[in-house]
């Protein structure tokens, strides 16, 4: 590596590791292996002596801020290259460009340099003005008229006086407009106290009606939050709102100030001069005409990307949490997947989550065949042994979740439990080409009643066959950087299922696929060997799959386990090259691996550090003992399932003041939606989840929590329920709402659902904490479309 490239890699590591909290050594350690293809799963899991003990938070917040960093680096490269490529690239200007610690900052330096479309400036200078824009800005005693009368040339295409001052002040503009210091001085001033101010396009009242509450608004550009201003943006791009970005509340001084600050730079000022009103005007010009304008683009720009990452955050925390909810565990299970004219798809799943049965009833209108369908599930659950009833939570949901109940009561026998299951995105699973490969003679419908079965065994395995955006629990995942979002939402699940941990010989390709190190073509290949000579017997015979060597076996041979195999710490997370850790342990304790393994009083007694050798350091000690105690642990919760209120199933049946027990089907940056069973999400706003101040929903509540909420606004016309977790709240609690922002939630299939939004409405920028009354939660409620 040349000297100047691994200068930039040690100062690279060094700003990571500020921004992380951690040592450059550590920062520099973790890059070397993720440059060699290592994952982060893998390193924050089994490289903890290399890295210092970087967790995975850490090694992801520094994956990507690597991106970045070297990205910039290369931009500077190009950058240096054309200025120097056009020998204007002085040691001033390099030193500035090498010192330049953002992408903005960079190109504000650029911009001078950038190969651009001939200018008004560029055609000036040409005709040979320039001197007279230096001379008016050096001497402003001179009187303009007289000065430009000079470089009047109908040669040179300066017609008069007024052409050749306008020439000069073009040139003037552009140097201003470009100069770095001031563009970098006035981005910051105006990020601070920029308002960004909407406006109802003429004739859009009606068609951008869900946005009333912006037709006249005004809102700090620093202080608002993400999720209002992705609303914003939406509605500026469906054309309903115009969008400006005012220097402050009061606009006409506010512009009055940027013009003082292009002066300041420009060094003109307000003295009577002969030149000072015409120099005065072309720096209020540079304001309005291209700072202003760049600024406002620039900074918009900034926000979005700000509050594109929140959202992006957002929804791969609530994705993180329906991952890792409760599994049922290997039992067998009825999957309903409700209907009405179309009927009610059933799909029963053995406790391996091997389909054994299907079939379609018809228990709601139009044909109403109650007692027929109760007798066919009855037959199907004695045949198979259900011990649970996975019932999907979308249309006739409730109606399906009484006839769930009337079977139970139908056949104590079975002793078996009723849960309703999210359905986001199985209709995607159940169109698939991975379903298709499953299930290639089965209904397109029947498989979304499969989906709906094994995601009540294990929501992890079934929902990795689903495209991550497609479970639909984001805010605004439609306006968002698809491609980020795409990145971010797969890094969450390939840390959840390798923080699980995968069965090897039950796992399906689209799961083995998550796992560190496998490729899609390696875990297809797993399956098929497995499929041709059976179940693996040691972690060991995984070499022997096409396409895993070496290194493939090094990142994934953790994070896979065997049951019941020929070596008792393959079911464990133990990595095989530390079993001569165990095997250390094993000779001092004089036991067999079997009777050490769940010995938690021994275990515990054991000192870490009586273990370590060069490569294995008490760290990883420590990790193996308790993998130890017990082996394979799952980290996620034990299962249990809300019980949804007997009669109320549907809006309507809602009352002011009743308690419910919900699901928490998505979060988001201003409060929880809950599914009380009523085909409609209520939502508990923010400063209704606690007694306490919550600057984060998720400090409070995460999806597929089980929560006591209580009705405080039903209206039935627009669909909206206000909840509160505070049960003694006799009226509405105070809260930042607003209309119109609908969508600020994904549902069903790839957002086929939508959420809200809160605000206030008003002309000036305002703090979160002077809200309206209640009534103002109008949208921030319920799942509405999705509108893409």
């Amino acid at each position: 590596m040349p000297e100047i490239s691994h200068k930039l890699a040690q100062q690279i590591a060094r700003t990571i590791a500020t921004e992380i909290g951690a040592q450059p050594a550590q920062a520099q350690a973790a890059i070397a292996l993720l440059d060699e293809g290592a994952t982060v799963p893998f390193i924050a899991r089994y490289r903890k002596e290399v890295t210092g003990g970087l967790d995975d938070t850490q090694l992801r917040n520094l994956e990507t801020r690597l991106v970045y960093l070297r990205e910039l680096e290369d931009r500077r490269a190009a950058v240096l290259a054309s200025i120097d490529e056009q020998g204007k690239l002085s040691d001033e200007l390099r030193a500035e460009i090498e010192a330049a610690d953002a992408k903005s900052r960079l190109e504000d330096l650029y911009l001078p340099y950038k190969p651009k479309r001939r200018t008004k400036a560029q055609i000036a200078r040409e005709a040979g003005l320039e001197p007279l824009a230096d001379g008016l800005l050096a001497d402003p005693s001179q009187d303009p008229q007289v000065a430009a009368a000079q470089f009047v040339d109908t040669d040179k295409g300066v017609a008069d006086t007024k052409a050749a001052l306008d020439g000069a002040r073009a040139i003037l503009m552009e140097r201003w407009g470009e100069n770095a210091a001031l563009v970098g001085e006035l981005r910051n001033w105006l990020g601070e106290v920029g308002v960004i101010r909407a406006r109802v396009a003429e004739g859009k009242e009606n068609e951008g009606a869900k946005y009333r509450d912006y037709f006249d608004h005004a809102e700090s550009l620093a202080k608002i939050p993400s999720h209002r201003l992705l609303a914003l943006f939406r509605a500026r791009r469906e054309e309903v709102l115009f969008l400006d970005l005012d220097p402050g509340s009061d606009a006409e001084a506010g512009h009055l100030q940027a013009e003082g600050r292009v002066a300041f730079h420009a060094g003109v000022k307000a003295q009577g001069r002969p030149a000072d009103k015409w120099l005065l005007d072309s720096c209020r010009l540079t304001w309005k005409a291209k700072l202003h304008m760049h600024l406002l683009l620039d900074l918009f720009n900034h926000a979005r990307e700000k509050a594109e990452a929140e959202a992006i955050t957002v929804f791969g925390d609530n994705l993180k949490d329906l991952l890792l909810a409760a599994p049922a565990g290997p039992k067998a299970v009825l999957g309903l997947d409700p209907g009405l004219r179309t009927g009610v798809k059933v799909a029963v799943v053995d406790n391996t989550g091997k389909l054994v049965d299907t079939a379609t009833i018809y228990p709601h209108e139009p044909k109403r065949q109650w007692d027929q369908s109760l007798h066919v599930l009855r037959a199907l659950c004695s045949k198979h042994g259900v011990e649970l009833i996975a019932i999907g939570n979308g249309t006739a949901s409730r109606e399906t979740d009484k006839l769930a109940g009337d079977l139970i009561k139908l056949a104590p026998e079975l002793k078996m439990q009723k849960i309703v299951v999210s359905e986001a995105g199985a209709s995607v699973y159940s169109a698939s080409e991975f379903a298709a490969k499953e299930f290639p003679n089965l209904d397109v419908s029947i498989r979304g009643a499969v989906s709906i079965a094994r995601r009540l065994q294990d929501p992890l395995a079934e929902l990795v066959k689903i495209e991550p955006k497609a479970i639909g629990v984001g805010q605004y995942q439609h306006d968002v950087d698809q491609f980020r979002l795409a990145r971010a939402l797969d890094a969450r699940v390939e840390d959840c299922v390798n923080a699980v941990g995968v069965d090897v010989n039950t796992a399906s390709a689209a799961l083995l696929t998550r796992v560190s190190g496998l490729s899609s073509t390696v875990a297809e290949n797993i399956v098929v060997y497995r499929d041709a000579n059976g179940a693996f017997k040691s972690r060991k015979e995984l070499l022997k799959v096409p396409r895993l060597g070496d290194k493939t076996f090094e990142q994934c041979a953790g994070f896979l386990r065997i049951a019941d195999g020929e070596q008792p710490l393959d079911a464990s997370s133990v990595h095989p090259e530390a079993y001569p850790v165990v095997e250390r342990i094993l000779k001092q304790c004089g036991r067999e691996v079997k009777s050490l393994i769940g010995d938690a009083p021994l275990l515990r007694g054991l000192k870490p550090e009586q273990f370590v050798d060069e490569k294995f350091g008490v760290p990883t000690v420590r990790d193996i003992l308790k993998e130890l105690e017990k082996p394979g642990r799952d980290p996620r919760p034990e299962f249990k399932a809300a019980r949804f209120a007997d009669g109320v199933e549907d809006i309507k049946d809602l009352q002011v003041g009743m308690v419910l027990e919900g699901v928490v089907s998505n979060v988001a940056a201003f409060g929880a939606f809950v599914d009380i069973g009523v085909h409609q999400d209520g939502l508990i706003h923010i400063s209704a989840l606690s007694d306490k101040y919550v600057k984060d929903p998720r400090e409070v509540v995460k999806a597929g929590d089980i929560v006591k909420v209580k009705v405080i606004e039903v209206d039935i016309p627009r669909k909206r329920i206000a909840l509160t977790r505070r049960l003694d709240d006799a009226a509405p609690a105070p809260r930042e709402s607003r209309g119109g922002e609908r969508d600020a939630r994904g549902g069903r299939d790839a957002g086929s659902r939508g959420g809200g939004r809160d605000g206030q409405r008003g002309n000036a920028p305002r703090m979160p904490s002077a809200p309206p009354a209640n009534n103002a939660l109008a949208a921030a409620f319920a799942k509405a479309k999705q509108g893409g």
